[in-house]
């Protein structure tokens, strides 16, 4: 039997071989998986990669891929949102999210746009920000350091959490990601991560693309109920 190739989301690394390894005792079918920046990787199925199933973390790019004839069918399979982390020793007991993030004496990193969906989603949360406080969010798009999630971005070691690694590293004290990062955050006691509100955060829906028919299986298993436990139980929404 052929082995499904897949290309991956890098947040979805966590949960991943646990929701493969379902569906494979499930169907019989093997995958091979393959992690990136989604924008990224729609980049190289879009330059010839060969991929039976795309799993993004925005819905843009699999309709991208539709699009361009290049996916058969595209569906949504889970969400996320964002949150900060920030360096524990930085942190006041008169700040919270927002006036961490204002702070001139701290670096901001964040996922790079366009690349990597987690950029663009904080890209549109610095524009929430914008609508109730004027110039902030314009103020924070302008500190803000895309240091991971490019082309040309720093190695974020394999293994590693790249919130903690920056700070540990002191490429930066605050990092903006993914939620569902926050369970294994909050093992590290030199870290903080706050919850940013509903009124400033932002949806993060993650979709497929089929670009073989071959990965359908696949496609119906990441709406299951087995898969959407798993994918509840690493933090995704």
């Amino acid at each position: 039997m052929t082995t499904l190739q897949i290309l991956a989301a890098g947040s979805l690394r966590g949960v991943w071989p646990e929701l493969m390894a379902a569906f494979t005792a499930k169907s019989g079918i093997t995958v091979e998986s393959r992690f990136g920046p989604a924008g990224l990787l729609r980049q190289r199925i879009e330059q010839g990669e060969v991929c039976d199933l795309f799993a993004s973390a925005n819905l843009k790019h699999p309709a991208t891929l539709r699009q361009k004839g290049l996916a058969k069918e595209t569906g949504r399979f889970t969400a996320n949102t964002l949150c900060l982390t920030a360096k524990r020793d930085i942190v006041t007991e008169n700040d919270n999210w927002l006036s961490l993030l204002l702070r001139d004496d701290l670096h901001l990193a964040t996922s790079t746009p366009r690349c990597d969906p987690s950029g663009d989603y904080t890209w549109q949360m610095f524009g929430n920000i914008e609508q109730r406080h004027q110039g902030w969010g314009e103020q924070l798009k302008r500190k803000a350091r895309p240091l991971v999630g490019g082309p040309s971005s720093l190695p974020v070691p394999a293994g590693e959490l790249a919130a903690r690694w920056l700070i540990d590293e002191g490429h930066a004290e605050l990092f903006i990601g993914y939620a569902s990062y926050q369970p294994r955050l909050m093992l590290h006691p030199q870290l903080q991560v706050f919850t940013i509100p509903e009124p400033y955060n932002v949806p993060a829906e993650y979709g497929w693309a089929m670009l073989s028919p071959a990965a359908q299986p696949l496609a119906a298993f990441l709406t299951s109920q087995v898969a959407q436990q798993m994918l509840q139980q690493h933090g995704f929404v």
